[in-house]
């Protein structure tokens, strides 16, 4: 009697942030904090809201402009980066096999693996140049290939992120006339805003949400204090 064998399809769902959740708190955080700060510091020395409105648009533009840039430039980089390294790999496993023979071992090594027990990973490797370029720029060097357009998109997400988190402080100003009032208001929702974001963040990243949501909130409360004290104590009246 032939016995049939159930195959069950084993899937590990691990939750990882990865670059559009990085390139959201990136985004977000200063998003939330600079306007923030901003707008206080503003209200502590002028007395229109309309002033504090246009300056908190310049400081969006100019910010997410600026945030977009920087994530555009350092996506690339990281893809420059993983360029070299892999034209160093390809010319060094055909110039230098020994020693990459040797980092092969090496790296198995590590993992408990002996010698003789790697060897026909090495040999399958030696067949399928490829893919021994793949296996050293993972466990040798620790590089990913960088996805598709991933400067552009980084730079777009941060960018987004950036104009999302700046218009939450800025609401009650453009929604009031009184600049004290507009500052209660907007300290109350952004240090919601701050507390949720903090939280969401810290589930992302795998640590305690409740402790990320403190110290990005107290982060955002404190710069949004400082400068509004400054403000206050430099302006003159």
């Amino acid at each position: 009697m032939a016995h049939e064998h159930t195959h069950v399809l084993h899937v590990e769902s691990h939750f990882a942030s990865g670059n559009l959740v990085r390139d959201i708190v990136i985004g977000m955080s200063d998003g939330l904090t600079v306007p923030f700060a901003l707008a206080a510091g503003l209200t502590g020395a002028v007395s229109m809201t309309k002033i504090i409105v246009l300056a908190g648009l310049a400081e969006i533009a100019a910010g997410s402009i600026a945030m977009g840039l920087g994530g555009y430039l350092a996506a690339k980089g990281d893809a420059q980066h993983y360029d070299s390294e892999r034209e160093r790999e390809e010319r060094e496993i055909v110039e230098r096999v020994h020693d990459e023979e040797q980092e092969i071992y090496d790296i198995f090594s590590t993992y408990g693996v002996s010698q003789d027990e790697s060897t026909p990973v090495l040999n399958a490797l030696k067949r399928n140049p490829t893919a021994w370029v793949d296996f050293m720029m993972r466990f040798e060097l620790g590089l990913e290939e960088p996805e598709p357009q991933r400067a552009r998109n980084s730079a777009a997400t941060i960018a987004v992120s950036y104009i999302v988190g700046g218009f939450i402080p800025l609401a009650p100003y453009m929604a009031m006339s009184d600049v004290y009032l507009a500052l209660k208001w907007s300290v109350v929702i952004t240090i919601i805003a701050l507390g949720i974001f903090g939280y969401i963040k810290g589930r992302v990243a795998g640590i305690s949400a409740t402790r990320s949501a403190m110290q990005t909130t107290l982060t955002g409360g404190l710069a949004a204090a400082a400068a509004f004290g400054l403000a206050r104590l430099f302006s003159v009246k």
